[in-house]
């Protein structure tokens, strides 16, 4: 079953704030959030939750 068009939602990635590596991507909607994303999750290269920002 092909998915429906996401209209104003896009891809983003999520990049480490101390090691800078690329650890997760997800979807954000262009309308609701104009700024850039910042989430606290895992990084498995620092081996422990870091702040992860929306990387354009």
């Amino acid at each position: 079953m092909a998915r429906k068009k996401l209209g104003n939602r896009i891809l983003i990635t999520l990049t480490c704030g101390e090691c800078h590596e690329r650890n997760y991507t997800t979807e954000k909607s262009r309308r609701n959030d104009t700024e850039r994303l910042e989430f606290r999750k895992y990084c498995a290269t620092c081996r422990t939750h870091r702040v992860h920002r929306e990387v354009r």
